[in-house]
């Protein structure tokens, strides 16, 4: 069986009767919804989404920074007031 990682639970069938009360009613809190007691999905608010994929981007750039800065030595050195 899998863990469900949210406090707060709810079934399809429960999110397609009243979806906004189901949201206000978690206060903000992700929502697992079940499908036979199952996680099928969780259900986040816009603001958390959007902070998870600032954070995400924000991820993959370090690593594009740490993969880049071992190529250091491949590195042509530029003047600012050159260009």
């Amino acid at each position: 069986m899998r863990q469900v990682l949210s406090s707060c639970s709810a079934s399809i069938s429960e999110l397609k009767k009243n979806p906004t009360a189901l949201l206000n009613e978690a206060e903000g809190a992700p929502i697992a919804i079940l499908n036979h007691n199952v996680p099928a999905a969780y259900l986040i608010p816009a603001e958390t989404y959007e902070w998870l994929m600032d954070k995400l981007e924000d991820s993959e750039l370090a690593q594009t920074v740490r993969d880049r800065a071992g190529e250091k030595e491949n590195a042509i050195e530029v003047n600012l007031d050159e260009l």
